[in-house]
């Protein structure tokens, strides 16, 4: 499970070092091999690869006709990148990827259970900031009995 938010620096060529805490965690769970595709809120999502592939098996099982499903599978499918983690423990991120969640040198790398999302600093605070100051009153009612 990956968990937390980290503040991670894009050096001039598109790499990303991994933090450290999550390294030996993706090199037993797919031996540093990564997927890195596009998320509706303009981030990119970083799987490990036996989790994407579940993921894009799901995807492309989703019915063609179905215009919502089609442009789901158009975006992550179609973005999605194979990355290995090298052995310094950093990962190149492609530039059609970069320009698309607009990735500067500051980034913030979050855990999301089985993924990571990748976002612009900036992009995630004004995000983050937002969804914070948003009423809770159009909650889902799957979400409604959930005790924290």
């Amino acid at each position: 499970m990956f968990r937390g938010a980290t503040k991670v620096t894009l050096d001039a060529k598109g790499r990303l070092a991994i933090p450290t805490r999550y390294r030996e965690r993706l090199a037993s769970r797919c031996e540093g091999q990564l997927v890195a595709t596009v998320d509706r809120d303009y981030c990119l999502l970083i799987y490990p690869y036996p989790d994407w592939e579940e993921i894009e098996r799901k995807l492309v099982r989703l019915p063609s006709l179905n215009q919502q499903a089609r442009r789901l599978q158009r975006l992550m499918v179609g973005h999605a990148t194979e990355i290995d983690i090298d052995g310094h423990g950093r990962i190149l991120l492609p530039r059609e990827l970069r320009e698309f969640a607009a990735l500067g040198r500051q980034a913030m790398l979050i855990g999301q259970g089985n993924k990571f999302e990748l976002w612009d600093e900036e992009r995630w605070n004004e995000k983050r900031d937002s969804w914070l100051g948003q009423e809770d009153a159009d909650l889902p009612a799957e979400l409604e009995s959930l005790s924290l």
